[in-house]
C-alpha cells in the first residue's frame, strides 16, 4: 500500500520495534462485520437463521465477522432491509461499548452519520430513553436518517446542527454523550484511498482544532456524574492524547475513567505529548495486534455537579384531535399494540416523540421520534418506519413469506404481489419476511400494492 511518507516516518518513531508488524498489516484485505439489531431478534436466533458463516468479535457480543471470502453482498440478504443487522466495521463497534448505553438514558451521539453507533446505541436502549443523533453535514445527516429508520428506532430524534446550537437547547439533559470525532482516518488506510490521498501534517491539525470545538459544547449537556465517550479512527496523537489533554485542562471537573473488559487493547501514550499519567487509561485499537482498523478511545467522567435540565423547555403536543383520532382508527383495525408519546403533526405528516423531550425549537430537525404515517385527502397512510418499529404480534393482518421465496424479493424491488391472503382482509396488509417486519401493502381485491419505500428498494 502507498502510505505517506511523512506518516510512515511518523510511526516509526512512535512505534519502534512493532513498526515492521503494524506496516504490514496494511496489506491485510479490510475484515467484514455485521451488528446483530437485539431489539429485532436475539443473538441465538440470528446465527440459527443466517446463511453466511460467522465468528464472534471478542470486543462486541452483538458483533460477528462475517467470513464470505468476499463474494456475497451482505447488504442485499432480506434480512438487511428488515433491520436485523448493521453492516459495520469490527473495530466501529469498540466506543458504544465504552460508553454501555442502559435502559433508561438519554445519550447524544454528536457526530452520528453515517449511524453505526447511533444504532448500537438504540438496541443497547431496547426503546426505553432516548438518543439524540447529531451531524453537522445536511449530506451525510440523510444516511444517517435511513439507517435509523431502516433500524425500526422509535425513540430518536436526528438533527442537523452546531454543537453551539445544541447546547443551547439540551443545557444539562444527556446521561451520556458520544463524540465519535472527525479526524484524520489514519485507522481506515486500509479502506479508504481517499483518507490517504488527504492525509497531510496540516489535516492533523485541522482536524485537532475541530475536535477541540465539539468538546467545548459537550460538557454543557451533560448531567452531573455523567459520561463523555471520545473516540477517532486515527493513529495521531496530536487529534488523540492532545485532545484529550486539552480538555482536561480545561474542563478539570473530568477525568479518565478506567476501561474495563477490553484486554485486547493497548493503553493510551502520554508520553507521545509529554502528557499527564492519566491518559494512560485511554485505549489504543492497533490492526497488527487484532482483527480490525484502527482506534483511539476514552472514557471521560464528570464529578458531581448540579443538574440545570429542570430548566428546560418540554417540548408540547401539536396534533389536531381529530388527526389523532384518525390514527387510532386505524390502530384499533390494524394493530395489537398501543403506541404512547407525544403526537406532532408537521406538513400532512404525524410524529410521535419520546416523552420528556425537550423542546426543539430553534433546531434543524431532520427526524422526529416516529414517523407514525401521512395524512392524504382526509385518509391516514401509514408509514414504512411505524411498521419496521414493532414486532409479529402487534398487527392483526400479516403476509408472513420467507426469505428464500422469490416473493421477498419481489416485494422488496418494489414489485407488485398476487396474494395468497383472503378478501376479506382490509386494505393494509403488513408484509414480513421469516416473522420480521418489511413493509405494507395495499390489497384491493387480491392484488397486492406494493408500498415498500421507494428510496429503500434493493437494486
Amino acid at each position: 500500500m502507498n502510505l505517506p511518507k511523512e506518516f510512515q516516518n511518523k510511526m516509526k518513531q512512535l512505534l519502534d520495534t512493532e513498526y515492521d508488524d503494524f506496516i504490514s498489516s496494511f496489506d491485510d484485505k479490510p475484515h467484514k462485520g455485521i451488528r446483530i439489531n437485539t431489539s429485532k431478534i436475539s443473538i441465538e436466533q440470528f446465527i440459527k437463521a443466517y446463511p453466511y458463516e460467522l465468528e464472534q468479535i471478542p470486543w462486541c457480543n452483538e458483533g460477528f465477522y462475517v467470513n464470505n471470502n468476499g463474494d456475497i453482498k451482505l447488504g442485499k440478504h432480506p434480512y438487511y432491509h428488515c433491520g436485523l443487522y448493521y453492516i459495520q466495521e469490527p473495530s466501529a463497534m469498540i466506543p458504544v461499548e465504552v460508553l454501555s448505553p442502559k435502559q433508561g438514558d438519554k445519550v447524544l451521539d454528536i457526530c452520528a452519520a453515517p449511524g453505526g453507533k447511533s444504532t448500537q446505541i438504540a438496541a443497547k436502549l431496547s426503546g426505553e430513553g432516548i438518543v439524540v443523533s447529531n451531524d453537522i453535514s445536511p449530506k451525510r445527516v440523510k444516511s444517517l436518517a435511513k439507517n435509523i429508520k431502516i433500524m425500526g428506532i422509535a425513540n430518536s430524534v436526528i438533527l442537523n446542527e452546531s454543537p453551539k446550537n445544541l447546547s443551547k437547547n439540551f443545557a444539562g439533559y444527556f446521561d451520556k454523550i458520544l463524540v465519535d470525532a472527525p479526524c484524520s482516518g489514519e485507522g481506515m488506510f486500509k479502506r479508504d484511498s481517499v483518507s490517504i490521498k488527504k492525509w497531510s501534517k496540516d489535516s492533523i491539525l485541522e482536524y485537532s482544532k475541530m475536535q477541540r470545538e465539539i468538546l467545548e459544547y459537550a460538557p454543557k449537556m451533560l448531567k452531573s456524574n455523567g459520561i463523555i465517550v471520545y473516540s477517532t479512527c486515527t493513529f495521531s496523537p496530536e487529534e488523540d492524547e492532545g485532545t484529550i489533554n486539552w480538555f482536561l485542562n480545561e474542563f478539570p471537573d473530568f477525568h479518565v475513567e478506567h476501561i474495563a473488559n477490553m484486554p485486547m487493547l493497548d493503553n493510551g501514550h502520554p508520553e507521545w505529548i509529554d502528557a499527564s499519567n492519566s491518559l494512560v487509561g485511554a485505549k489504543r485499537a492497533w490492526p497488527h495486534k487484532i482483527t480490525g482498523d484502527g482506534h483511539f478511545v476514552v472514557l471521560l467522567k464528570r464529578k458531581s455537579t448540579q443538574d440545570v435540565c429542570s430548566s428546560l423547555n418540554k417540548l408540547e403536543a401539536s396534533a389536531p384531535k381529530e388527526l389523532i383520532d384518525k390514527y387510532l382508527e386505524f390502530q384499533q383495525d390494524y394493530l395489537n399494540k398501543k403506541l404512547k408519546g407525544i403526537f406532532i403533526y408537521k406538513n400532512s405528516n404525524l410524529y410521535l416523540l419520546p416523552e420528556h423531550i425537550p423542546s426543539l425549537n430553534n433546531l434543524k430537525v431532520e427526524y422526529m421520534g416516529l414517523l407514525v404515517g401521512t395524512f392524504k385527502n382526509d385518509n391516514f397512510i401509514p408509514s414504512q418506519e411505524l411498521i419496521m418499529s414493532l414486532k409479529f404480534e402487534d398487527f392483526k393482518q400479516v403476509l408472513n413469506i420467507s426469505s428464500s421465496d422469490i416473493n421477498a424479493t419481489k416485494y422488496l424491488k418494489g414489485e407488485t404481489l398476487m396474494s395468497p391472503i383472503e378478501n376479506n382482509f382490509n386494505k393494509w396488509v403488513s408484509i414480513f419476511i421469516d416473522s420480521h417486519p418489511a413493509g405494507w401493502v395495499k390489497n384491493a381485491g387480491g392484488i397486492l400494492k406494493n408500498h415498500y419505500n421507494k428510496a429503500w428498494r434493493m437494486k
